[in-house]
């Protein structure tokens, strides 16, 4: 990231604290404080690509986190957004893709850390041991986690989760049995593999084109708990706990700093609604409501920031 934009990035976070405060510890007295869900891909001292964080940051940004937030499971997080009360902005911590890399310090780290963790796996490359087709494309061979190193992470604790049997974008596929192959085969395979449940997935890109309403479905049919999405966005109490809104984590410190003290900006993102207008009527109208409020305490203290 250039200089003038992370320097204006901490201007603008220095300057939108108070008003933040102020809110996250009126919302925290309500009940109302958010459940956010962070994902991160590789963690690699090389960082040759853009999805790529340096060991020395990535436990720099939890260590952070874990002194302002309670860092827990997506389970847990689910548990709050479903019971509709959440006294205390907590952050779940996930990973897609699942590369080899993780596996040399961040994810011990993580465990010996006692720190929750789901880590979401594409198949194909797990049991094929392929690279990755978006690092291929950059000429980058980055090896997969094989079955063995996701043995080992589930029987220490990481919630291991499927992220597709090859990584397509759903939402191009019109063909029901490719679609079962992806987020259903997916999920039975790699539970069998594992000798335990896969309870979550996460949607490929994982943004508002890469959704589809079929996909939502399927993964309710098939018995996963929730699915990940990753446009951004928070989770508060009383929103769908079955659709996790994810932000992504990088190499910047200071955007994730803005990220998870409620930047105004992440306020205004529009869940993607799966569901019936009878279903999602229900929580639009507080989901708003919360938006308008915050937006327009900080768009006053700071209005040239909203591109940043």
């Amino acid at each position: 990231m250039p200089l003038w934009k992370l320097l204006l990035l901490n201007l603008y976070y220095q300057a939108t604290r108070p008003a933040r405060s102020w809110r996250n510890r009126k919302q925290a007295a309500r009940g109302r404080s958010p459940a956010i869900v962070l994902y991160w891909h590789r963690i690699a001292d090389d960082r040759t690509t853009p999805w790529t964080t340096s060991n020395a940051t990535f436990v720099r940004q939890v260590s952070w986190l874990r002194k302002r937030f309670q860092l827990v499971s997506l389970a847990e997080a689910q548990r709050r957004i479903r019971r509709g009360y959440n006294h205390r902005p907590c952050v779940s911590v996930t990973f897609d893709d699942g590369y080899a890399d993780n596996c040399r310090r961040a994810i011990p780290w993580l465990i010996e850390q006692q720190i929750p963790c789901t880590y979401f796996v594409t198949l194909r490359n797990v049991l094929e041991g392929e690279p990755f087709s978006h690092d291929l494309a950059l000429g980058h061979r980055f090896e997969p986690n094989g079955m063995e190193q996701l043995r080992a992470m589930a029987r220490a604790g990481v919630e291991i989760g499927a992220h597709t049997y090859s990584h397509p974008d759903l939402s191009s596929i019109a063909d029901p049995r490719m679609l079962r192959r992806e987020v259903v085969a997916a999920k039975e395979e790699l539970q069998a593999a594992l000798g335990q449940p896969v309870r979550y997935f996460a949607f490929p890109f994982g943004q508002y084109a890469n959704l589809s309403p079929e996909a939502f479905e399927m993964a309710k049919q098939a018995g996963y708990a929730a699915v990940c999405s990753a446009y951004g966005g928070y989770n508060f109490p009383g929103d769908d706990p079955f659709h996790l809104q994810r932000i992504a984590a990088d190499e910047t410190m200071i955007r994730l700093k803005n990220w998870v003290t409620m930047d105004p900006r992440k306020l205004r993102t529009r869940r993607y609604e799966y569901q019936g207008p009878e279903v999602r009527g229900q929580r639009s109208e507080n989901r708003g409501l919360k938006s308008i409020i915050f937006h327009s305490q900080t768009s006053i203290l700071c209005p040239q920031f909203h591109l940043l």
